[in-house]
């Protein structure tokens, strides 16, 4: 794989992400990430494997790697968002508060690095 076709995937990778976390992500979802098990979280992070999935898939991964990277991605997913939902609500921040901001820059951080680990994983 070359570089540019990492480059290409991540970057597809990080669009889907803007897309599935801000513009797709129903309040059914986004009320529920954190409360362990709900669906509403488990949608959420099931539609980000899904269009991971596609891309992959769209960038000639091989279908059991590209299961094994989606399978990955939705339970990493579902966790990062699980304990941003969990340490939001114990600390009661609003969109206001530096706390609240910080804890959206990590949870994103921790998403952007699954996609690396992920790519490290398809183009080995």
């Amino acid at each position: 794989m070359s570089v540019l076709w990492v480059l290409a995937l991540l970057a597809a990778l990080q669009v889907k992400h803007m897309f599935a976390d801000f513009w797709w992500q129903t309040p059914w979802m986004l009320a529920n990430k954190g409360r362990w098990g709900h669906p509403g979280g488990l949608a959420h992070a099931g539609l980000h494997a899904g269009m991971s999935l596609l891309l992959m898939l769209t960038f000639g991964v091989a279908l059991s790697l590209a299961l094994l990277g989606a399978v990955f991605e939705c339970a990493v997913h579902y966790h990062i968002d699980w304990a941003k939902a969990r340490y939001s609500l114990a600390k009661g921040h609003t969109c206001e508060e530096d706390g609240y901001w910080r804890a959206v820059g990590l949870d994103q951080l921790a998403h952007h690095l699954t996609y690396l680990a992920m790519l490290v994983a398809v183009a080995a």
